[in-house]
């Protein structure tokens, strides 16, 4: 008799299964698109796209390190695998690293779950190499981005997409004459500089030195995007309300942004769906606010501190620096974004 009304109820509970709900596990954030930041100080971040060969390397290492510079790189895996001994001297230098995925395919054609293996097998590769982190700053490639990606890489643990606001386009075999030409009439407090480490790229050694004294000259210190994207300052984005006969292009244009830019800023996976009243938020405009300061105590932890701030450990290491989020010690003194 009992083993009956066992079979009976278990027979309801398979029944009543499907009919059962469960909370849902919290989105992760969309990853932050940032084409440069809204500062007053007088701050560029050199950024370099390493690729296949990444021929130009060591000479772009010794450049800077000869000037005291450090900035950060974009890594693939296949670069590193191809050259890794290139990767661990970035490393060794104390340049930042980023995600620029493992064979350089266009995100807006992969799947989720595609984008977060390109990122998670260059991510572990650059680890075995280096033992750093390329989180939390990925770069897309071909600068390829929209809602989708963003929220993609964001799931991957990337809180932030970055672009440029200076494209020297180097890979087109520019000469140095031209590659500083593009960066010394563009530049601005915040901007962030594209350049390539490949063959195709020649011109870049040989115009980094001249670059790095004209913009000292200016009074431009150089910085890796964390700490570039620790300076935003407090302030409003700018909008552009939609009027009859705009386009995404027009407006990119009169903005001076990529129209995928603008796209990925306001989520828009349509180029041509907008309308007019639209607001749009004009991307490179838009910052973080203000921070402050907390000194690590004893059995402190990130996780601890960012909970009691009410901010993420992507955004403090970001902040800080930090390509370990398990390595923090007692008196060290934090900027927490909040």
């Amino acid at each position: 008799m009992k083993s009956r009304i066992v079979r009976v109820l278990m027979a309801l509970l398979i029944m009543l299964a499907p009919l059962v709900t469960y909370p849902k596990s919290a989105d992760a954030a969309a990853s932050k698109f940032i084409t440069s930041v809204n500062t007053t100080s007088k701050v560029v971040a050199l950024t370099f796209d390493d690729g296949a060969d990444g021929a130009n390397t060591n000479k772009i290492l010794d450049i800077l390190a000869k000037n005291n510079v450090k900035a950060t790189f974009f890594l693939t895996g296949s670069g590193a695998n191809h050259h890794p001994q290139y990767i661990k001297n970035i490393a060794a230098k104390g340049h930042q690293l980023g995600n620029h995925s493992y064979t350089h395919p266009d995100f807006t054609k992969l799947t989720a779950t595609q984008m977060k293996s390109e990122l998670d097998r260059t991510e572990a590769l650059v680890k075995s190499i280096t033992g750093k982190t390329t989180k939390p700053i990925f770069r897309a490639p071909f600068g390829a981005v929209n809602s989708a990606v963003l929220n993609g890489v964001g799931a991957a643990g990337y809180g932030y997409t970055i672009q440029w606001n200076i494209d020297t386009i180097d890979w087109k075999g520019l000469t140095a004459s031209q590659i500083n030409t593009k960066v010394q009439t563009n530049i601005k407090p915040g901007s962030i500089v594209l350049m390539h480490t490949g063959a195709g790229a020649p011109g870049t050694p040989l115009a980094l030195p001249t670059m790095i004294s004209q913009l000292k000259a200016k009074g431009y210190k150089f910085v890796t995007v964390s700490q570039l994207l620790a300076l935003q300052s407090t302030s409003t984005a700018k909008t552009y309300t939609v009027k009859s006969g705009d386009t995404l292009y027009s407006i990119a244009r009169a903005y001076g942004v990529t129209v995928s830019a603008l796209a990925a800023a306001n989520k828009i996976t349509n180029y041509n769906l907008i309308y007019v009243g639209q607001k749009l938020i004009i991307p490179g405009t838009t910052t973080t606010p203000t921070t402050v300061k907390y000194t690590v105590k004893s059995g402190d932890t990130l996780y601890k501190i960012a909970t009691a701030y009410n901010t993420t450990v992507a955004k403090i290491a970001a902040a800080n620096n930090i390509t370990n989020v398990n390595l923090i010690s007692v008196g060290q003194v934090l900027t927490i974004p909040r």
